[in-house]
């Protein structure tokens, strides 16, 4: 354990806690929220070791007192609670480990979704809608603000694609490992014979990012527009509000036909767009740390199939960590935390086994 490291950020944070309370800092609110914020993301850190420090003291004390020649009940006491603090600490360093673990600086991003139907026809689409009202229902449970950008819908209320953001606190952080192929097995509504079908959708999710991030040149933009509607006809626009973005040296398209307004659904296109770009900037970055992908849970390729969901058997399997849970009930109905967080703990261990090597 670095301990000069860690007394580094002690002091930082000491001096951050003077700074956010001083009157001329708290005046100038943009300073103030920088400094708050930097204040928060090292707590964690200052915690851990503060506990560190404390059990290293407590067990300095533990072995003098087990080292006492007048009292045998004594030693055996202190014998007895120094092994429980040895415990204690070696939960405590580990725990420390993984807090200085380099942070994706993703995480705190706010997130967009993107979701395909893919082979299966009919029921792939369908498949697709209900993963779509699974990852809104996470985010009502979460408290965070979810819109659509573009859905394109079918007559039997599948979905062929839906793009929709999803803003609140490091949302990316929590659904950065969903990306990837889920496989759907069940007997589909349409099947006379009762056979089980598979069919496949593939899950984006890709960080919104500002301005400042991605420069994109407008005469490098292709801008059309058209009018939008739903399957059947349904909120069919008479305007021609709908917009379709192309990036011309990519290829990327998007596209918006959720708002009314024309300047709304470019305003949202442009956001997606950005996203895109900067996903596509990481992944060429990410072809030469291609050692490091390898150590994380997932290495964000679109065509890795990533989960299962079997409903004659009522589970879902994560094949990346091996996970089955046996609710997919709850699990469809945004029941997700105890996926995501064992998704989280295996990308953080095998991050700490590939710093030991």
């Amino acid at each position: 354990m670095n301990t000069e490291k860690l007394d580094g950020i002690l002091s930082k944070y000491e001096e951050l806690t003077s700074l956010i309370s001083k009157p001329e800092i708290i005046a100038d609110n943009k300073e103030w929220t920088k400094l708050v914020k930097e204040h928060s993301s090292l707590e964690p850190v200052v915690e851990a070791y503060r506990r560190l420090l404390k059990i290293d003291k407590e067990l300095a004390d533990l072995k003098e007192m087990a080292s006492s020649e007048e009292d045998k009940e004594l030693r055996e006491l202190a014998a007895e609670e120094e092994a429980e603090k040895r415990e204690e600490r070696e939960k405590t360093e580990n725990e420390l480990k993984i807090l200085l673990l380099p942070v994706d600086p993703n995480d705190e991003k706010n997130a967009i979704i993107e979701i395909r139907a893919g082979a299966g026809g009919d029921e792939a689409a369908l498949f697709a809608a209900e993963l779509m009202r699974m990852y809104k229902m996470y985010a009502e449970k979460k408290h965070w603000r979810v819109e659509d950008v573009d859905i394109n819908e079918t007559e039997l209320g599948g979905v062929k694609e839906a793009v929709f953001s999803l803003t609140g606190d490091s949302i990316f952080s929590r659904l950065k490992f969903e990306s990837g192929v889920h496989r759907v097995q069940r007997v589909p509504d349409t099947e006379s014979q009762g056979r089980i079908h598979t069919s496949t959708v593939t899950v984006a999710v890709l960080p919104e990012v500002e301005d400042v991030v991605v420069e994109i040149n407008e005469k490098d933009l292709k801008i059309d527009t058209y009018r939008s509607g739903g399957a059947g006809g349904q909120h069919v626009n008479k305007t021609e509000s709908a917009i379709r973005i192309t990036h011309i040296p990519t290829g990327i398209v998007v596209q918006c036909q959720d708002e009314r307004s024309q300047i709304k659904n470019r305003e949202k296109a442009m956001r997606v767009l950005k996203s895109k770009l900067y996903d596509k900037m990481q992944e060429d970055a990410d072809k030469e740390y291609s050692a490091v992908r390898r150590s994380q849970v997932g290495t964000g390729d679109r065509s890795e199939r990533i989960r299962t969901y079997n409903f004659p058997q009522g589970r879902v399997t994560d094949h990346r960590i091996n996970l089955t849970l046996y609710s997919l009930e709850n699990f469809m109905n945004g029941d997700l935390d105890e996926m995501l967080d064992a998704l989280r703990i295996a990308d953080q261990t095998a991050k700490l086994e590939a710093e030991i090597d």
